[in-house]
């Protein structure tokens, strides 16, 4: 094996790595929606979103199926901007640190809330970027302009 094959077989693996990392915690909070739809629906619904009966099953949807999607490389672009725009409503409506008044909770929302700024940055990596090599998507040859050359985008 030459050294550029070395290296690209290096590189692909390390961003299929980095897409199971950051699915890893959409996937997490799937699982544990599914465990918990009375809870988190209360949670919804103290937070004032609308319909969280109906809701609830979307968040899980997009948190899980997108989750395992971004893990597979499937459509991957397209689910990790979806993705980036869920985390950025749940960091402003339910981490908005700046409208807490006890300091040992807004630290925490804080925290939580630039969390979710970082995951958002990741996203936005792989929306540019796109998944790799290592990929359902390169398996099946979809672009790799995805986003940017939308006539170029194949829905199947």
């Amino acid at each position: 094996m030459n050294t550029d094959n070395a290296m690209n077989a290096e590189v692909s693996s390390i961003g299929a790595l980095g897409r199971l990392l950051i699915a890893l915690i959409f996937i997490r909070a799937g699982i544990n929606k599914l465990g918990s739809i009375a809870a988190t629906v209360a949670t919804m619904r103290n937070h004032g979103i609308p319909f969280p009966d109906i809701l609830v099953w979307g968040a899980i949807a997009l948190e899980l199926g997108g989750g395992l999607m971004l893990v597979a490389g499937f459509y991957a672009r397209w689910v990790a901007l979806a993705l980036f725009f869920y985390t950025f409503s749940l960091a402003l409506i339910f981490h908005a640190y700046w409208t807490v008044s006890d300091p040992a909770a807004a630290r925490t929302d804080a925290s939580s809330f630039f969390g979710h700024l970082s995951m958002m940055g990741g996203m936005l990596i792989v929306v540019a970027f796109g998944p790799g090599a290592y990929s359902v998507d390169a398996l099946m040859s979809r672009p790799s302009a995805g986003l940017v050359a939308a006539k170029r985008l194949r829905p199947f």
